[in-house]
């Protein structure tokens, strides 16, 4: 078993930057507390961090991390309490304007969602019960993308749960309120990790687009063309 030296040595690091002077950001975040602008519901994926993907800083984002991003609808929220009673916080107490719900390429919650093997152990019980929130995401894409590749689905599957998670928002009546009044927004994003690209679904097109592109991956295919033509 490996030790956690590399977390310890990691949070001396953090000292150094954040409490190493006088008048830090920390203090300003004790005396004052937060005030973060925005609730980010993501994924617990280890290759997903909100934050590190964001590069925001302490006190910037208010953070809820669950397999596969996903959002209980209301009627289901007592059951699901870890995750609305955050979304209610953020709401209600810390009035944030923004919920971003980021999804992402290469999901193994979504992967198994799709697999839809029935649960062998408690363990497996648990997750399927989870994943159950996004069920209408995969019988879309079943229905949609029949007979192809089993990666193909995924992919559809973990932008259709985005889609899921806002629609389950809305059925919030303290956060529709707050949309319709204007003063909160929600946003469906989804990070291709093997692009390097964020992507943001947009509502007039249906449609998940470019958000932030990897112009690295454009200036390689440009060298390659410049190298293939020479």
């Amino acid at each position: 078993m490996r030790d956690v030296s590399k977390f310890v040595q990691g949070f001396k690091r953090f000292q150094h930057q954040y409490l190493g002077n006088r008048h830090t950001l920390f203090d300003r975040l004790v005396e004052e507390g937060q005030h973060p602008r925005a609730l980010m519901i993501s994924c617990c994926d280890s290759r997903c961090d909100p934050a590190l993907l964001t590069d925001c800083d302490p006190g910037d984002m208010f953070v809820v991390r669950n397999v596969a991003n996903l959002v209980p609808p209301h009627t289901q929220a007592t059951f699901f309490a870890a995750t609305s009673s955050a979304m209610a916080f953020a709401v209600r107490n810390l009035e944030v304007e923004h919920i971003i719900v980021m999804g992402h390429a290469r999901c193994g919650g979504i992967r198994t969602l799709m697999a839809n093997r029935p649960p062998e152990c408690d363990e497996e019980e648990l997750i399927a019960k989870w994943l159950g929130i996004a069920a209408d995401a995969r019988q879309r894409v079943l229905q949609e993308l029949p007979g192809k590749p089993a990666e193909t689905q995924e992919r559809a599957c973990e932008q259709a749960a985005i889609l899921i998670s806002l629609e389950n928002l809305l059925s919030y009546p303290w956060i529709r309120r707050r949309v319709h009044e204007g003063s909160l927004a929600l946003h469906g994003w989804y990070f291709d990790m093997e692009r390097g690209e964020l992507l943001q679904y947009q509502a007039a097109t249906g449609k998940f687009q470019v958000l932030v592109p990897n112009f690295n991956l454009y200036e390689e295919a440009a060298s390659g063309s410049r190298v293939m033509g020479a």
